[in-house]
């Protein structure tokens, strides 16, 4: 995706560009590019690159991620091609996680708690 703004706009909450937007936003780009699929591949495979654009933006490498999914040649081979389309996408939502924390940091919470508190927050978004 592309954004008028840059990943460091949102850490530095010069924009307010939520998780939310995000997700919707890689849907719509998703969308696009995965053609006349049914509502049932498209959400496969929006879950399938949103779950790789976290794993990587919260530090886990494609190695790792894809182990997983070792049983299933095809899915491996695809994400392995859509991993570096995935940079700009992967810096943005690293940003947004990282401005979750802060904003919990501002807010009086030691950075630990603030960590535990923006994972909980983003578990309740992406159910």
């Amino acid at each position: 995706m592309e954004w008028e703004f840059t990943a460091e706009d949102v850490v530095k909450a010069r924009v307010g560009y939520m998780l939310a937007d995000f997700r919707r936003d890689l849907g719509e780009e998703i969308r696009m590019n995965v053609g006349n699929s049914n509502e049932l591949q498209f959400r496969r495979t929006f879950n399938l690159i949103y779950d790789m654009c976290y794993a990587f933006a919260t530090g886990r490498m494609l190695d790792e991620f894809l182990a997983p999914y070792a049983y299933d040649p095809p899915t491996c081979e695809f994400l392995r091609e859509v991993e570096p389309l995935m940079a700009a996408n992967v810096e943005m939502l690293g940003a947004i996680l990282q401005r979750m924390i802060m904003d919990g940091v501002e807010q009086g919470m030691p950075l630990e708690q603030a960590v535990d508190e923006a994972a909980l927050r983003h578990r309740e978004l992406v159910r």
